[in-house]
């Protein structure tokens, strides 16, 4: 339970900082940001490897580079679940999940080994 919490934390954060940086990402609000960190979640899970497994012969074929419109079109499709949450322009489309799944790694890696130690009372500096 703990480890989705984080996972949900990062993700918000994350969705927060493209929202920022990509022009053509928009979110209304914050709980339009905690529904789409969902929503993307929900999708990664179990939307993309449907995908990726019927789309094989045109990955293998674009030697990896239709992963990239995977990506694309799950984050789209979680745009499209969500009120508040935009997906427009090609930008947004190809490097809002890349920036966002390399945003998201950062955050979970340093939750992950910042929060145990804060919850046993030890403060870092």
């Amino acid at each position: 339970m703990r480890g989705l919490l984080l996972t949900l934390l990062a993700t918000t954060l994350s969705l927060l900082v493209v929202d920022i940086v990509f022009p053509g990402v928009d979110l209304a609000n914050f709980p339009a940001v905690i529904a789409a960190a969902v929503a993307i979640g929900f999708v990664n899970a179990i939307v993309k490897p449907v995908l990726t497994f019927v789309s094989f012969p045109l990955t293998l074929l674009s030697l990896g580079g239709f992963l990239l419109v995977l990506n694309g079109l799950c984050f789209s499709l979680a745009a499209v679940f969500v009120p508040g949450f935009q997906v427009n322009g090609l930008l947004a489309f190809f490097l809002g999940p890349i920036f966002l799944s390399c945003v998201n790694a950062f955050l979970n890696q340093y939750l992950t080994a910042k929060l145990p130690q804060l919850a046993d009372g030890e403060v870092s500096q």
